[in-house]
């Protein structure tokens, strides 16, 4: 949500943000409806200033027995201009927060000029592509190979977009949460939450999914959202809260199933785990002050980054162009896993500085140390990890020739010390 007050002292500023979000300029056209609703509430104002001087003028004729017939009848006629203005006001008010409320927010300056991700600019590379001896699989001739990954089944009874994991991938997709978990909680510093996966409208439109992306997520009947990550639960913990500065930052961290439509993904990734219409993901959120957004967008980015380095995985991290971008993000870094099966880096990880985009639409502030009054937190949230695709790096990275997978070291504490998942047996 964007605070009609900066884009009144800082036109220019709110348009080339507009630009680098690929998008026309509109500042003198959202001025132009806040100066008629400013106009519309000044002229109510002075209406029942004018209101309130003629009752009490009435009072007082009454008081002396004096004709008061005609201050009456202004005011009757000062009631009918009053509830047209005030009308007018509120359908003004209502039409310019409906045109902010779906607006992007304003990238960094710092962030890249583009339209798409070939805008992105890569900040960072770690570790070696691993080669192989043989043309390796990818996960899914794999995990199919040995009956543990079910495509077929799921679609009979959910449709496309679904799986069932068993036995060893199943335990393995919980050893990677319970890792990750414990990688932040331990030496991260977050603070662990188990959060609803149904949450009301306010929710959702608190961090931004509302009103704009009501497609890309699935409805219940009785009126609730089921969660598309994390993010939308934990940032909304100081959802209309006011936060004292000596308790900041906040971090959270959550492992949670999520669920999106996919509704803009048609054609993109429908084999295997990498785009899915439910899926685990650990998420990662932190709540701060304005001056250290910034310092804590690096470090989330870097507790992500820690848990593919634990895990022996081939990354890089890149810097979104403004185009690419999240429409709640101001910047965000995404970390892309190297996938031999696809013999392509995919995206893992997204982490993303919100600024006060979303604290503004869902009223959470802080009181400062100094001064007085509140101030807008800043909310930050990333991706640590999206656990399916961990999964999908640790087969296609730790794959045998026969089809075995070597458990990473850092997950075998997790699986009951079991070192590789057996290739599959040759069927008769």
């Amino acid at each position: 949500m964007h605070d009609i007050r900066f884009i009144r002292e800082n036109p220019e500023a709110f348009d080339a943000g507009l630009k680098k979000r690929n998008l026309a300029p509109l500042a003198a056209e959202l001025l132009e409806i806040d100066k008629r609703r400013r106009a519309a509430i000044s002229e109510s104002e002075g209406l029942q200033a004018r209101r309130k001087a003629l009752s009490q003028q009435i009072g007082i004729a009454k008081r002396k027995g004096e004709p008061a017939e005609a201050l009456m009848a202004e005011v009757a006629a000062l009631e009918e201009s009053l509830k047209k203005g005030e009308t007018e006001a509120a359908r003004l008010d209502e039409e310019l927060t409906h045109r902010l409320e779906v607006l992007p927010n304003l990238p960094l300056d710092e962030v890249p000029e583009g339209t798409d991700e070939h805008g992105n600019v890569e900040v960072r590379r770690h570790g070696n592509q691993r080669s192989f001896s043989f043309a390796p699989k990818d996960h899914v001739a794999l995990g199919e190979a040995t009956g543990e990954m079910d495509f077929a089944q799921a679609a009979k009874i959910s449709g496309s977009r679904f799986v069932f994991l068993k036995a060893h991938l199943a335990r393995l997709e919980r050893a990677l949460a319970q890792f990750m978990l414990d990688l932040h909680t331990v030496e991260g510093g977050y603070t662990e939450v188990a959060p609803p996966l149904l949450v009301r409208d306010n929710a959702a439109y608190g961090v931004g999914q509302l009103p704009k992306f009501a497609e890309d997520m699935f409805h219940a009947d009785n009126g609730y959202w089921l969660v598309p990550t994390a993010e939308v639960p934990l940032t909304n913990l100081v959802n209309d809260m006011v936060l004292d500065e000596k308790d900041l930052p906040l971090r959270f961290t959550a492992f949670t199933p999520c669920f999106r439509s996919e509704a803009g993904a048609a054609g993109k990734d429908t084999r295997g785990l990498i785009r899915l219409h439910q899926f685990p993901k650990v998420e990662l959120v932190s709540i701060t002050t304005p001056e250290q957004s910034q310092a804590e967008h690096e470090r989330m980015t870097g507790c992500a980054e820690e848990v593919l380095r634990r895990l022996g995985l081939a990354f890089r991290t890149i810097v979104l162009c403004g185009g690419d971008m999240g429409p709640a993000s101001r910047k965000t870094y995404d970390i892309e896993v190297w996938l031999p099966g696809q013999s392509a880096y995919r995206e893992i990880s997204s982490c993303s500085n919100c600024g006060d985009y979303q604290s503004r639409r869902m009223g959470g502030r802080y009181r400062p140390k100094e001064g007085k009054g509140t101030r807008f937190l800043h909310t930050l949230n990333g991706s640590a990890l999206a656990v399916g695709r961990t999964l999908v790096a640790v087969l296609e990275n730790y794959q045998n020739e026969d089809g075995s997978v070597t458990i990473p070291e850092a997950l075998r504490p997790y699986m009951g010390g079991l070192a590789t998942i057996p290739a599959p047996v040759a069927r008769k």
